[in-house]
């Protein structure tokens, strides 16, 4: 009996790194950190163009949560206070075949200190929505109306 549970434990992990390496995906978050004037935090980056939301991977042995937080206190000195809402979990296409990433709406928040620019992050501030930068990119924009004119989330980035 022993032994075969040991063979069965073997074969389970087997075929769990079977499928890590024949079906990788790869998953990302992002806050949509909100103040309390109901302006949005977005982040100019040195290696895409555009304005986004900030966030990033989720790294092995992290959870989604830890990887928001981890990202939005590098990307924006901002700390969360309470778990934000999931505001919905997108296949992002433009990314790669296997991307997808979760979106998070951040309400409960201090900010740490000034961002200033670095090597990855060019600017990073507060926009009103009546005044986001005219480069403020597709998926953020969209993301943007389901969040605050109660559009339904769409299935891709």
């Amino acid at each position: 009996m022993f032994l075969k549970n040991r063979l069965n434990g073997l074969r389970n992990r087997l075929f769990h790194l079977y499928f890590r390496l024949a079906r990788p995906i790869t998953l990302g978050v992002r806050g949509a950190v909100i103040d309390r004037e109901g302006r949005i935090f977005l982040v100019r980056h040195s290696y895409v163009p555009g304005w986004h939301m900030p966030g990033g991977g989720v790294e092995a042995g992290e959870t989604a949560l830890e990887a928001l937080g981890r990202e939005l206190l590098e990307e924006g000195h901002i700390q969360i206070h309470r778990a934000p809402a999931l505001h919905g979990i997108f296949f992002n296409h433009r990314a790669s075949r296997r991307d997808h990433v979760l979106l998070y709406i951040v309400r409960d928040f201090t900010v740490t200190g000034p961002r200033l620019a670095d090597a990855e992050i060019l600017e990073a501030r507060f926009f009103a929505l009546d005044n986001l930068p005219e480069t403020t990119t597709r998926g953020t924009r969209e993301r943007l109306d389901e969040i605050f004119q109660s559009k339904p989330p769409a299935a891709h980035w």
